[in-house]
Parts: C-alpha cells; sequence; structure tokens
C-alpha cells in the first residue's frame, strides 16, 4: 500500500531540493532519517519533517508498520515563482524569479501486509487516544479554575485599594492628571 504527503510552496529552489530528496530515495524510513541528519542541506529540516509526517500517516491512518517501510518515491516540482525586479544599467530592470518547491514523499511497504493492523485494533487505539485527550483537557480546566479561584480571592482586595485611590484622585483637579510623572 503506497502513502503520501505533499508539502507545497517551500521557497526553496526545486533543483536544491532534489539533492536532498534523490538521498533518500529507496531506503527504509530509519536510514532515510539518519541520511537526512547527516547532510547539510537548507531543505533537510523541510524533507524529514515531511517524511515524519509520511509514517505517521501510514501508521495512524492505514495500520502500517513503521519498520516495514520504505521510501518508494521522493518527487519535487516546481512550484510557483515569485517575480521581482532589479535595477540595470542605462535604466533597464531584469526580471529576478525566486523559485519554490513542491515535494512529494511516497511510502511503500517492503512486505505487503507485514505488521498491519487491523480496523478494530486501529478503532481501539483511536478511542484510547481520545480518552486520554479528554482526561489532559479535564486536568487542564480544573488547574484553571483553580488559578481563577485564587486570584478571585487576591484581586477583591486589591480592588478597594485602587477604589480608594481613585476616590483620592478624584478630589485632585484635572492638571495633575496631565502632568502625573511615574515614580522610579
Amino acid at each position: 500500500m503506497k502513502v503520501s504527503a505533499k508539502l507545497n510552496n517551500l521557497r526553496i529552489a526545486p533543483r536544491k531540493s532534489r539533492l536532498v530528496a534523490d538521498l533518500i530515495k529507496n531506503l527504509d524510513v530509519a536510514d532515510a532519517a539518519r541520511q537526512l541528519d547527516a547532510v547539510v542541506k537548507r531543505s533537510n529540516p523541510h524533507v524529514k519533517k515531511l517524511l515524519e509526517s509520511a509514517v505517521s500517516n501510514a501508521e495512524n491512518n492505514f495500520g502500517l508498520d513503521k519498520d516495514n517501510l520504505y521510501v518508494f518515491d521522493a518527487i519535487v516540482e516546481a512550484g510557483p515563482s515569485y517575480k521581482r525586479w532589479m535595477p540595470r544599467a542605462y535604466g533597464r530592470a531584469s526580471m529576478i524569479l525566486k523559485r519554490t518547491s513542491k515535494i512529494t514523499i511516497v511510502l511503500e511497504e517492503r512486505i505487503e501486509g507485514k505488521g498491519r493492523k487491523t480496523k478494530e485494533q486501529m478503532e481501539k487505539e483511536r478511542k484510547q487516544r481520545a480518552e486520554a485527550r479528554k482526561k489532559e483537557e479535564k486536568e487542564k480546566t480544573e488547574e484553571k479554575d483553580k488559578k481563577e479561584k485564587e486570584e478571585k480571592k487576591k484581586p477583591a482586595f486589591d480592588k478597594e485599594i485602587k477604589g480608594e485611590e481613585i476616590k483620592k484622585e478624584g478630589k485632585k483637579n484635572w492638571t495633575s492628571k496631565i502632568f502625573r510623572r511615574k515614580s522610579m
């Protein structure tokens, strides 16, 4: 089964991105990640993130085993080019093309069906993740409520003090507000 992930409008020229993409073709996913760590190119982090995205697509959406996957193809195409102008001699101008890339990584299984999860297993894992997410959200809301209760207790005293200050300021005339300075 083939699984893919796309990256559009990467602001690196396709010719430069192809150098990195060609390095990982026909490699296992773990080897491809190691290869991307070793090479120093500007498009490396983007291609690595795209590879990780394709692997997570395969695991979560199709139940494939990470250890059984390899990079079937890494395609780099030209995206839209930004057009800029540069002044030249004799009042002329020449166009500069700022090129962009579209990268697609396609993963496939080495051995068809090895380590693949059934639909029931995938549903079970999704339910567990949903329950874990709900627990985390519940804990966060409880923490927020505790903080709000603590804040409500403190500002009540502060409001009384601020209210007295406002009343005191009200006795002064409008020029004192204009020429008021903060103390350092």
